[in-house]
């Protein structure tokens, strides 16, 4: 089932979300929904806050990449739980978009490796090591269910810039090909 994707200003795009365990209700028709959006929506990634549910939960399919970077061929997991442990590396600038932003793209700046523990789907912990383009999406989503978006990490001025466009994010006044939820306007 397709489920609208949160657009910026709703509420539950900036709290931090709260861990779960193999005990949540229905978690694997919800990764499944998870993955059915995505892909509906042309994405690479996607938490769990942005379809209105604040869980320690995303989802990665880095494939598209593929092309430039081969190693993220068969690049798909489920993150339950996780935590950076660490990120290193010289900072490096990257134009990254997110369904919460139809229309908006920024150059985001991020150290280029991350080492994590996860939950997987089946709830098999894991730490591991992430470097690129890979890191770059999981710290993306890693945002999300900290309670930080893509333009928390830009500049005042530019942030500025935008204020237009952020605002008709917020009012639906933006051109999308998929499933959304617009904050509701109050009277």
């Amino acid at each position: 089932m397709i489920l609208p994707i949160v657009a910026y200003g709703d509420p539950v795009l900036k709290m931090k979300a709260r861990p779960i365990d193999k005990d949540h209700p229905s978690l694997n028709d919800l990764i499944k929904n998870m993955w059915e959006t995505m892909y509906h929506a042309s994405g690479v990634g996607l938490a769990a806050p942005q379809i209105g549910q604040s869980i320690r939960l995303f989802l990665v399919d880095a494939s598209p990449f593929a092309d430039e970077y081969p190693e993220l061929n068969d690049f798909k997991r489920v993150f339950i739980n996780p935590v950076i442990i660490e990120e290193w590396g010289d900072p490096w600038q990257f134009n990254e978009g997110c369904l919460s932003f139809p229309e908006l793209r920024e150059d985001i700046l991020r150290k280029p490796n991350i080492r994590m523990s996860y939950q997987d789907e089946n709830f098999q912990t894991h730490e591991s090591e992430f470097a690129g383009i890979a890191a770059r999406i999981i710290q993306h989503e890693y945002d999300h269910i900290e309670g930080i978006v893509m333009v928390d990490r830009i500049s005042p001025l530019k942030k500025t810039l935008i204020r237009k466009k952020l605002i008709n994010i917020t009012k639906g006044q933006v051109k999308h090909d998929y499933l959304m939820k617009f904050p509701v306007k109050k009277r």
